[in-house]
């Protein structure tokens, strides 16, 4: 009975697992067939793009992104990345050879804390951008849906630009 209710008290935390495991497919689905602007090719920086991108955004003066900005593609693949590695040490820990292991238990305890930490730089980084751009980034989120671009907003970056 108690290993019943031991097994049953982790159900959420499983399925939670699993959820945050198939929302990571279809967002690596989407990233390589979806609209343009979803496209992990239409919005990876390269090195030289993002260390430009930092210069700017220290003096005030970085441009408008129509799709993520470079600093925003990192932050989510920096996500998508941990995501990942927790769902794989959350799914170790279900197996005989690492049921009760403590470094794996620490390694994804570790994981699921540097989440939160990387989801709160991302959400203060979108507030700071909406802020600055004068535009609700969250809700353009939410929605899809972003105000017309102008001639100082970067639209779609170039392979070169990509650098």
């Amino acid at each position: 009975m108690l290993q019943y209710l031991l097994k049953l008290a982790r159900t959420p935390h499983r399925n939670g697992g699993y959820a945050v495991v198939h929302a990571l497919a279809v967002r690596l689905v989407w990233g390589f067939f979806g609209c343009k602007h979803t496209r992990f090719s239409d919005f990876l920086p390269g090195p030289r793009r993002f260390m430009h991108f930092v210069r700017l955004l220290i003096v005030h003066w970085e441009p408008r992104y129509i799709e993520h900005n470079p600093a925003g593609a990192l932050m989510l693949l920096a996500l998508m990345a941990l995501l990942a590695f927790v769902s794989i040490t959350g799914w170790m820990l279900e197996t005989d050879r690492f049921w009760g292991v403590g470094w794996v238990e620490q390694v994804h305890e570790t994981a699921l804390n540097a989440i939160i930490i990387t989801a709160v730089v991302h959400v203060a980084g979108a507030l700071i951008e909406s802020v600055r751009h004068r535009e609700n980034l969250v809700w353009s989120m939410v929605t899809g849906c972003k105000r017309a671009s102008v001639e100082t907003d970067v639209g779609h970056a170039s392979a070169a630009d990509r650098g």
